[in-house]
């Protein structure tokens, strides 16, 4: 068994603009233990967005590699990422990715039917139920709340039992009150499902719930920062309590 469910390897995205290279990541190396929190940060235009494409190989890196559980991915072709995503990872994106021409049960039941689930139907229906929406199964993205979407989109992520949980600006849509409760349901989902998380955020609270803070600047990894102890097992406390 691997010692760490996600390596980052010296990876680097260097991009052409007319003549001139553009580099967007620069030599970026981190490891990601399972069940670890991780928010990754930094201004706008520094490379977070680019990284998580590339950790989830919807993107090829100039050069160096992703290891997903033990796996590199630039020994995969195409359809073997894919199904290497199938396994193992869950999005939740910023602007929620939902297909509009399918009900929120349709929406959840999609990729668990890709995948060969027997029982999606019923797998979809719990997972809208748990995010509180057992009542609106039958509805168009165009029917919901910002809100409601993203609850859809979180199902989905989780529904697959996924291993890791890849989240870009998840409440970056949404007015605070709803970006709170998104979050908090976010968090506790992965908290009660061992869920490795990697989360794209510019929001500094949201950052923060995370046990661990990779900051990128200009494409560079500048700080790797790791929450006390003491913080983390408080709020392990506080939600045991509720």
């Amino acid at each position: 068994m691997p010692s760490f469910l996600v390596r980052a390897i010296s990876l680097s995205k260097v991009v052409q603009s007319g003549d001139a290279p553009i580099s967007i990541l620069d030599d970026v190396s981190f490891d990601v233990a399972a069940r670890e929190s991780v928010a990754i940060v930094g201004a706008s235009g520094s490379g977070k967005t680019t990284l998580l494409g590339l950790l989830a190989g919807l993107d090829d890196p100039t050069s160096g590699d992703v290891v997903l559980d033990g796996v590199g991915l630039a020994s995969l072709d195409q359809d073997g990422r894919a199904a290497m995503r199938q396994r193992l990872v869950g999005f939740v994106f910023q602007s929620f990715q939902l297909l509009p021409a399918l009900t929120a049960l349709e929406n959840v039941m999609l990729p668990l039917e890709l995948a060969g689930a027997a029982n999606a139907a019923q797998s979809a229906r719990d997972w809208l139920a748990r995010v509180g929406l057992a009542r609106r199964t039958t509805h168009y993205p165009r029917q919901l709340s910002g809100g409601e979407q993203q609850r859809v989109a979180i199902a989905r992520a989780f529904a697959g039992d996924p291993k890791i949980l890849m989240a870009d600006e998840p409440t970056g849509n949404l007015d605070a009150a709803t970006g709170v409760e998104i979050a908090e349901l976010m968090f506790r989902l992965n908290r009660e499902h061992g869920t490795t998380l990697l989360l794209v955020t510019h929001d500094a609270n949201l950052a923060a719930r995370c046990e661990r803070r990779l900051s990128l600047a200009a494409g560079r990894l500048v700080g790797d920062e790791r929450r006390a102890a003491a913080h983390v097992v408080a709020d392990v406390r506080h939600v045991a309590a509720k």
